[in-house]
């Protein structure tokens, strides 16, 4: 997989978080009302990142800064017919080592149990509970998770 780092909202990008929305509105019934600004994630202080494989988009993923300490993941997403290859833990590792190489100290998330294979890959990765944060706090199913990053 290719990953380069372009804007979020970069057409390519865009055609996913459109599938990961109707993804939302088919667990949820509704899509994910949580607005992102592109400038969040536009360094220093994010990035957002697109995988592809022969040419075609196959993960996604960025990260914001949300003080001097931490950086929050958001948008990961593998489309179904491109999931088992290893590609979002790929994406991970890569949203991780721009974050730390930004100063960030901590990766956090928020993901719901509905996502059995988000929290799965997460787990696997070292990720832990933390108390609840940001736009779904407090929402049902919710889970809020943190990794720390390695210092330099």
């Amino acid at each position: 997989m290719e990953i380069t780092e372009l804007p979020c909202d970069h057409p390519d990008v865009l055609a996913l978080v459109h599938r990961l929305q109707a993804e939302y509105v088919r667990i949820f019934g509704a899509p994910d009302t949580d607005r992102t600004d592109p400038a969040q994630f536009a360094p220093p202080a994010g990035a957002f990142l697109l995988g592809r494989a022969g040419g075609e988009p196959v993960a996604m993923g960025g990260w914001r800064r949300l003080d001097a300490e931490r950086a929050e993941l958001k948008r990961m997403y593998v489309p179904d017919e491109h999931r088992g290859r290893g590609y979002a833990r790929e994406l991970l590792h890569r949203l991780e080592a721009s974050a730390a190489a930004a100063g960030a100290r901590r990766v956090v998330l928020e993901t719901n149990v509905r996502h059995p294979a988000a929290l799965g890959l997460y787990r696997s990765e070292s990720y832990y509970d933390i108390p609840d944060f940001g736009a779904h706090a407090g929402t049902p199913g919710t889970r809020s998770l943190a990794h720390d990053l390695p210092r330099s």
